[in-house]
């Protein structure tokens, strides 16, 4: 699978794991809705139900902002089997241009967010390399 082709599977799939290092050093992985902006993935922090609005992500990030996010396609025909993994840096954004892009762009791709858009802040992950394999 070239890069044009693992962008394309990324933007199309409809959620990832976004895996980010706790403070003290352990890995720490979420299921996330997200969107392709450019050479970046963003998710949201958004009203379903939560402990906190300050999620482990958030810390995570802020403390050391790398991260990385795997989306897949798992199917008993393991010949259909494929995954891409985006690693690089990480920001925030609590409002400002890029946020409202953001929100914009998941509001586009979830059905689910046009009623209810996120509202909280942004992670925008920077895709500094792609790995991907398919079977093949």
């Amino acid at each position: 699978m070239d890069r044009a082709e693992a962008l394309e599977r990324l933007a199309a799939a409809r959620v990832g794991r976004f895996a980010s290092i706790t403070p003290d050093g352990r890995p720490h992985v979420v299921v996330v809705t997200f969107a392709l902006v450019g050479y970046q993935l963003v998710h949201m922090i958004d009203q379903k139900p939560k402990s906190t609005r300050y999620l482990q992500r958030l810390q995570n990030v802020e403390t050391l902002p790398v991260a990385s996010m795997l989306v897949d396609h798992y199917d008993e025909d393991w010949s259909a089997l494929w995954w891409v993994r985006v690693d690089g840096e990480v920001g925030i954004e609590k409002d400002g241009d890029l946020w409202w892009t953001a929100r914009s762009r998941l509001k586009e791709k979830y059905r689910q967010y046009r009623n209810a858009p996120p509202s909280g802040p942004a992670i925008f992950l920077t895709i500094d390399r792609i790995t991907a394999w398919e079977h093949g």
